[in-house]
């Protein structure tokens, strides 16, 4: 079978390409961006890669119609939720605009039988009231940053595809996924890199921001298994949470992590480092995934933590 994964040289992108060959009855390509960022790929000459924005129309329709793939994962975006605040139109216009041109090169062309995974994000649900948790995929919507708001319309971008294009579009909703790679944008990643920085002296102390949200952790590794039976077992036009169900707060994953550190850690909370709008918990229900494909995290937030810390200490 043939796959295309947008954004391939990205985290999950990366993982999930590892993942596709491993099981030796998919031929992979892609797309990236940077250069710098092949570094990602582990098997780069098994995979063939395009460098294509996907912001220009025709090099997108293009690529799809020369790849003509089975399966589609869609997850090129920018994915910061901080700096969605900084620069919401290059959010917005990024991720919206680059799924239009991939939507609408599988309409024309009529490929009807590509299977498409559109990624969107637990975001969407923003500020989420107590009594509304765990999560499930008929919980309300709240979005709190420019981020949520560009995933949304994703989700129903892939929505409206299969009601109006009869496309075979299915979503999933990714909790907060987490492990070795990851950008340190992103709170685990960069808990790991200031610790590393601090193992060998190059800081005196963390800084940090807000400790007090909970999030739902699951390990990358875990995340794309879910991502290739949500095609190959997902209902067209449905949509899926993908998470572990437990929630932890920011302060337990710091921590948890300056155990498994070398050296004394101090930290100093940064305003800098806090967002105009933090949801206070996201915790997923995972339950109608589970039932339809048998899926269930596996990885344990400890190993989760301990790959990552081991991954930035051979990189700074």
């Amino acid at each position: 079978m043939k796959v295309l994964i947008t954004g391939i040289t990205g985290f999950a992108g990366s993982y999930l390409s590892d993942y596709l060959l491993k099981q030796n009855k998919f031929e992979v390509s892609g797309t990236y961006l940077d250069d710098k960022s092949l570094a990602n790929l582990e098997n780069k000459d098994d995979i063939k890669l395009y460098k294509v924005n996907l912001l220009d129309e025709e090099a997108t329709a293009k690529l799809v119609q020369y790849e003509k793939p089975d399966y589609l994962f869609h997850l090129a975006a920018l994915t910061s939720a901080k700096k969605s605040f900084s620069d919401p139109k290059e959010t917005f216009v990024n991720n919206i605009s680059a799924q239009i041109n991939v939507l609408e090169a599988i309409k024309i062309l009529g490929l009807i039988g590509t299977k498409v995974l559109i990624i969107s994000s637990a975001e969407v649900y923003g500020r989420v009231s107590k009594e509304d948790l765990p999560i499930d995929e008929e919980t309300s919507f709240h979005p709190t940053n420019p981020y949520a708001v560009s995933k949304l319309t994703q989700d129903f971008m892939g929505l409206q595809y299969y009601l109006t294009n009869k496309l075979k579009i299915v979503r999933v909703r990714p909790f907060n996924h987490v492990g070795p790679k990851q950008s340190p944008q992103f709170v685990v990643s960069a808990f790991a890199k200031r610790i590393v920085e601090m193992e060998k002296g190059k800081e005196k102390t963390m800084k940090v921001g807000n400790l007090s949200s909970r999030r739902d952790f699951t390990d990358v590794r875990d995340m794309v298994k879910a991502y290739l039976l949500a095609l190959e077992k997902g209902v067209d036009g449905e949509v899926y949470n993908l998470g572990s169900g437990k929630s932890y707060e920011i302060s337990e994953i710091l921590n948890m992590m300056i155990d498994l550190s070398k050296t004394q850690i101090q930290t100093e909370q940064d305003p800098s480092l806090i967002m105009p709008s933090d949801d206070p918990e996201l915790l997923c229900d995972f339950s109608k995934f589970e039932k339809l494909t048998g899926w269930r995290p596996e990885i344990p937030i400890e190993k989760t933590l301990r790959d990552t810390l081991d991954y930035w200490r051979n990189q700074v």
